[in-house]
């Protein structure tokens, strides 16, 4: 069996819309009610018993069925066998500001990495838009069982671009040069976190920008589901990769063109 061997890979991906649906049951049913309190984080951004409950029950059964895999999540950090090539990375609730204020544009956020292959399985989960997305390695792209391809827009000037505006962006003083590729697109939209990644994914959107100071947890799914269906996933510089602190999208035709404009 090789690495990237697509019966692997398929056993991983179920296992990984398990864990989804795990997580699901812990976060849904308190957005839905809103019974649930708001702490904050040291940087100030919103946290919920939701959010933790949901990375808990993703912790357990890993521990149970993978436990020679690490776990990296984005509430209790890093857990499991260390030393393994295979680590998993969570996001229990990307989107929490919207969970908190009842916007149901948030996800849980699972992927499978390994030490020399990088993401191989993508899994991001919408309960409350009843959307799911996923992917792995050579096995292509889908949304609810529906295949998905990145569009063949050619032109900044026909494409749709959406951005996510960070106090980041300004302090690296490249605003206004996020407006001037707004302007130069057909149309600019924001809508945020997974979601605009993902719309780039089904070719609904050519080009996604997000914020800066990301972390791994809120890319690695991202970048599988990307990239399985034709898309370029990057960060501002142009290098592929979940580590770094930015990231952006598209359908790889428009790819270079946005990195020149930015940088």
């Amino acid at each position: 069996m090789t690495l990237a061997d697509p019966e692997h890979l398929a056993r991983e991906l179920e296992l990984a819309l398990e864990l989804a649906t795990l997580a699901e049951t812990e976060s849904l049913h308190r957005y839905e009610q809103g019974t649930f309190t708001i702490d904050r984080k040291a940087d100030r951004t919103e946290v919920t018993e939701a959010d933790r409950a949901a990375e808990a029950r993703i912790s357990e059964r890993l521990a149970a069925v993978r436990p020679n895999h690490s776990l990296f999540g984005e509430e209790h950090g890093l857990t499991g066998d260390l030393s393994s090539p295979w680590r998993w990375i969570v996001d229990p609730i990307d989107g929490t500001s919207n969970f908190v204020r009842g916007i149901p544009v948030w996800a849980t956020l699972v992927a499978l990495t390994h030490v020399d292959l990088g993401p191989v399985v993508g899994v991001v989960s919408a309960p409350a838009m009843g959307r799911r997305w996923w992917a792995a390695r050579g096995l292509g792209a889908f949304v609810d069982g529906r295949a998905i391809s990145v569009s063949n827009v050619e032109s900044l000037h026909e494409a749709h671009v959406c951005v996510t505006f960070s106090r980041g962006w300004d302090d690296l003083g490249l605003t206004p040069r996020l407006v001037e590729l707004q302007q130069a697109a057909w149309r600019a939209r924001g809508f945020g976190d997974f979601w605009q990644h993902m719309l780039v994914a089904e070719g609904a959107v050519e080009i996604a920008i997000d914020a800066i100071g990301l972390q791994p947890y809120d890319l690695a799914a991202v970048q599988v589901v990307v990239e399985e269906a034709g898309g370029t996933f990057t960060d501002r510089f142009g290098e592929r990769g979940y580590e770094a602190d930015s990231a952006i999208s598209s359908n790889g035709v428009l790819h270079a063109e946005v990195i020149r404009r930015l940088t």
